[in-house]
């Protein structure tokens, strides 16, 4: 049984979260029950050396972070988002030092990011779970790698993000939506995709959850099909994923093909899947976690809230707003996961996979931690299987 983290433990999450101590005092109360003053949250910061300015880090150590976050899957990050990554990291910085490092080690980046001006699209939802976004992204597709996704359309608080062989298998994309509203005790309102047949399953699971519901969107009207490039809320983050993740593994992939070193046949996407798939989840859960916590400012025009996802998802009553959750049976959800399909336990296919795990015992070849001996490891083991075949 996983051990309940304590008060100190909680608040030292939450810090490194950049969660201001309103927003913190407010998280313990809900999900924590936890209830405490001002005070004693600013007492405990101070007994953990949990500091916004005070005692600022070594500037070497940020330095040092900054280029390794620009030459790695951090070289398409603004200054904001870069701050935040480094808070979470447990540095004390300001976001104006962390934009005069990046203005400093990577100025070339930096005008490429202020060249690329967006024309947002006006839009508006009632609440939370009113309208979830989900898609699939097909960047990594060619290499191997699928990821699938939904996006609350009220707070933009990323419900899932998921890598794996395939996003286009409806009964693992159906996995994504009963596990979500099993955590979460409910299903949205509406759920807005595009017209691929592995949207099926959660449609039927959908109208199923929603088809006694009293209100005027139960049943079919519960699912909304349209044209991808309409569904904006995902596809706006898609753009973020891009920037912040994406754009660093098509380029390294990229370079394997380039180089001779992929050609898109079975084998080398199975290599693609067994080095790189865990390293691309961890990516996208730190990406995730990065957005959901981060700071959206509010628009000129005032029609849209702002904050932080998490928050705004979690306390609509902070923004007008009502959590428009809709109840579920539990034994509903569960006859709908006897649907589905898992992500099963291999990362490529499972021959490839043993040989692989084979052929790293033998040589004493190490799982890799990074990306760079990910590539390593890939360009060793397809060396050494292409010789066997």
């Amino acid at each position: 049984m996983p051990a309940v983290p304590d008060l100190e433990d909680l608040i030292k999450l939450y810090f490194r979260l950049s969660f201001s101590n309103k927003e913190i005092l407010a998280i313990l109360a809900h999900y924590n029950q936890t209830v405490i003053s001002v005070r004693t949250l600013k007492r405990v910061c101070r007994r953990l050396g949990l500091f916004r300015r005070k005692n600022q880090s070594d500037m070497e150590e940020v330095l040092a972070f900054v280029q390794h976050e620009v030459m790695t899957n951090g070289q398409m990050q603004g200054y904001r988002w870069l701050h935040l990554r480094a808070v979470q990291r447990g540095f004390v910085v300001s976001q104006d030092t962390i934009r005069r490092i990046i203005k400093l080690v990577d100025p070339q980046g930096v005008e490429l990011r202020r060249a690329r001006r967006l024309r947002r699209r006006q839009y508006s939802c009632r609440g939370p779970n009113a309208l979830w976004h989900m898609d699939g992204y097909d960047k990594l597709k060619p290499y191997g790698i699928a990821i699938n996704g939904c996006i609350d359309g009220f707070s933009r608080y990323v419900l899932w993000m998921e890598a794996f062989t395939t996003n286009s298998d409806p009964k693992v994309v159906a996995s994504y939506f009963t596990r979500t509203v099993s955590s979460i005790g409910g299903c949205p309102e509406r759920i807005r995709a595009d017209r691929g047949t592995e949207n099926v399953c959660v449609e039927e699971m959908q109208m199923f959850l929603r088809r006694n519901h009293p209100d005027s969107f139960a049943g079919e009207k519960s699912f909304l099909y349209g044209r991808s490039t309409a569904n904006q809320r995902i596809e706006g983050w898609w753009g973020t994923l891009r920037k912040q993740s994406a754009q660093f593994w098509m380029n390294l992939f990229q370079t394997f093909q380039d180089d001779g070193h992929f050609t898109g046949d079975f084998l080398d996407k199975s290599l693609i899947q067994f080095c790189f798939m865990n390293l691309v989840q961890d990516e996208l859960d730190e990406v995730v976690t990065t957005w959901n916590s981060h700071k959206i400012r509010p628009r000129s025009s005032g029609d849209m809230a702002s904050g932080r996802p998490v928050v705004m998802y979690s306390f609509p009553e902070l923004h007008s707003a009502e959590d428009r959750l809709k109840p579920v049976s539990m034994e509903e959800v569960n006859v709908c996961m006897e649907e589905c399909t898992p992500k099963g336990e291999f990362p490529c296919d499972e021959t490839v996979f043993e040989l692989c795990c084979l052929l790293m015992e033998e040589n004493g070849w190490d799982a890799p931690a990074d990306p760079l001996a990910a590539a390593d490891l890939y360009i060793m083991l397809r060396d050494e299987l292409l010789q066997i075949i």
